[in-house]
């Protein structure tokens, strides 16, 4: 996939490579422009007859290179340069859409002649910059012979328009040459070799001792959302958390997530021969009880928080989808996205603040649109498993925020589980604990009061 996403990344720094040279054919088209003196941005200005088609290819030629730069395979010590190349798409774009009001005007300017004006100033700004980082970072001749032809052609240009003489052709060798770059951009991206995705083990924290308590997180979720019930609960337990791949510190995998592979996950963590507890949040509450049901000699007894109820997307258009998540959290555009909305998304859902910075990652947000687009084949998946293995007889207590709802309350009758109706975040906590303690005989389902208050969202 990463491949894919160079390839599909080579073709969009071409394509702004294209769209940005349409100065050339068309300074053929208006004759009265001088090709010597003056600058290329005159034939799209207001008063051109092929005005709207010079803008659309700058406009087109910015998008295309802002394109480019989200896919590319993100490397940590590259950031500055493709930062710069974003903001030259930007401002490219930017000038597309703010034209010239005329091609020799003078006295007063509109705003967006000025904003024009800017724009081209900052684009220029913006990929000398990134030539520069760039061809350092990599150390390569041509890079770097590139960048120097560009930036000699740059002082030409500046030296010719204070003179008055022969700016416009120092200015055609500058774009030439920054097309060029972007060729060289696209070469590169298909000729290096791809970054590989980060490795190493799954992050695992296993705390206290006594009788294992697995505790698994629900959608985006991460191993510190359950330090207070670990706190409590690490007095007499060993309490084990731990991140899904790509999820809090867990590097990311290129296979997409499956019910038979959580539920194996779950099944590697049980310490030895023990039976462990499991505590599980919404979806995966599906991942715990194919566990219970694939692997009855491991487990102890269930916590069922919020199971979540309906299939999600189908697994028609989500298969195709999902397999791409784990490149494309790897890219810029996933790390530019996560870094501005992530933290924020994270506040809003829990209420909570990052600690660790996970959400911060396009790594964490892609792994979690995996997961969403996941659901469809796990809840198919859990309906196999239904069907073709009984459910052990453990006790099996079901905690549900805000009200039981009929999903849950049938998932209850179903297992033969306690129904616990909480009100908020306390209650729901004080809950998991007394069920991770509790003993109880299983296949005796009980229901206890439910209140009406929905509360908050960090487990």
């Amino acid at each position: 996939m990463e491949r894919r996403l160079d390839l599909a990344a080579a073709c969009a720094f071409v394509v702004a490579a294209v769209f940005s040279s349409a100065w050339m054919p068309g300074q053929f088209t208006s004759e009265g422009l001088d090709r010597l003196h003056g600058f290329v941005s005159r034939l799209a200005a207001r008063d051109q007859e092929w005005s709207v088609l010079f803008r659309f290819c700058d406009t087109v030629a910015g998008l295309t290179c802002l394109a480019g730069v989200a896919l590319v395979v993100r490397v940590r010590e590259e950031w500055q340069g493709w930062l710069a190349m974003a903001l030259f798409g930007l401002c490219t774009a930017v000038g597309g859409l703010f034209p010239l009001d005329c091609a020799g005007c003078g006295g007063a300017l509109s705003f967006a002649h000025q904003a024009h004006v800017a724009a081209g100033v900052a684009a220029t700004a913006a990929v000398l910059v990134a030539m520069v980082l760039l061809s350092a970072r990599w150390r390569s001749p041509l890079a770097w012979l590139v960048t120097a032809a560009t930036y000699a052609a740059t002082m030409a240009t500046l030296v010719a328009d204070a003179v008055g003489r022969y700016a416009g052709l120092a200015q055609r060798l500058q774009v030439t040459l920054i097309a060029i770059w972007l060729l060289y951009l696209a070469t590169r991206l298909l000729v290096e070799a791809t970054p590989a995705l980060e490795s190493g083990p799954f992050h695992v924290v296993s705390e206290g001792a006594g009788r294992p308590v697995l505790l698994s997180s629900g959608p985006a979720g991460a191993w510190f959302h359950w330090d207070a019930v670990a706190e409590t609960l690490r007095h007499g337990h060993r309490v084990i958390r731990f991140d899904r791949p790509g999820l809090g510190l867990s590097p990311a995998v290129t296979t997409p997530p499956t019910l038979y592979g959580e539920a194996a996950r779950l099944a590697a963590l049980v310490p030895g021969s023990e039976r462990a507890t499991v505590v599980a949040r919404s979806v995966a509450a599906w991942h715990a009880e194919a566990f219970a049901r694939l692997h009855p000699l491991r487990v102890a007894r269930l916590v069922l928080i919020d199971p979540a109820c309906g299939a999600g997307p189908g697994t028609a258009w989500a298969a195709g989808l999902r397999r791409w998540a784990p490149a494309l959290g790897a890219t810029w555009g996933a790390a530019a996205v996560a870094r501005a909305l992530g933290p924020l998304a994270h506040r809003l859902r829990t209420g909570m603040v990052d600690p660790h910075g996970v959400y911060r990652t396009g790594r964490v947000a892609a792994a979690a649109v995996g997961e969403w687009l996941a659901r469809g084949e796990m809840a198919a998946d859990l309906e196999e498993v239904r069907r073709e293995h009984p459910f052990p007889a453990v006790p099996v207590t079901v905690i549900s925020t805000g009200g039981a709802g009929e999903c849950r309350a049938r998932l209850a009758a179903d297992l033969g589980a306690r129904l616990v109706g909480v009100a908020d975040e306390g209650e729901r906590r004080a809950a998991v604990v007394e069920a991770c303690q509790e003993p109880r005989v299983p296949g005796l389902p009980d229901v206890t009061g439910v209140t009406e208050r929905d509360g908050g969202d960090r487990m």
